[in-house]
């Protein structure tokens, strides 16, 4: 172990030799037990605040169509996960794996009953990247008015410089 920061022990691992394995010719890399401390932060600048919405886990969960789908079903009313799998050809462990990015993101609500769980859609962190999406769509298409702008101007003194020479050539 190294230094302390912030209350926690820096990791630095052991000198250990890896132990190689021959596996069709390559050589390959077996990990080693390597015991971490308790409160380990690998990078600090990604610690999130409290509370806040993680714009990142959203917009990755509603990166894959799956996900987009569930959330487009579960928009018209509470479903059961069943009914969730239904429509797509995977295996039921895949849509729980799906569902588990969508309630990290906070983008739906799993409540169980019993042997079924109720999903239900949570609208507010979707609320907050269309926020976010709608600032950057103002500040682009404030800059693609001002490039037309621009381009439009530069147009006109160029055609006028090409009248003004064809008029002095004669």
């Amino acid at each position: 172990m190294g230094p302390e920061v912030d209350g926690c022990v820096e990791f630095q691992p052991p000198p250990v030799n890896p132990v190689h394995l021959k596996h069709s010719g390559h050589r390959k890399i077996v990990n080693q037990i390597v015991k971490y401390r308790s409160c380990i932060s690998l990078n600090k600048m990604v610690n999130r605040r409290e509370g806040g919405t993680d714009l990142d886990a959203i917009f990755a969960a509603l990166a894959h169509p799956i996900r987009r789908a569930i959330l487009e079903q579960v928009s018209g009313g509470d479903a059961t996960v069943s009914e969730l799998a239904e429509p797509h050809r995977v295996s039921p462990p895949a849509i729980s794996r799906h569902l588990r990015v969508l309630e990290d993101a906070g983008l739906i609500e799993v409540e169980p009953e019993g042997r079924v769980h109720r999903i239900r859609i949570d609208a507010a962190p979707l609320s907050a990247a269309f926020g976010w999406l709608t600032r950057y769509r103002v500040l682009w298409e404030d800059r693609f008015d001002r490039l037309a702008e621009h381009l439009a101007e530069r147009t006109k003194k160029s055609k006028s410089r090409t009248t003004r020479g064809k008029r002095n050539a004669k």
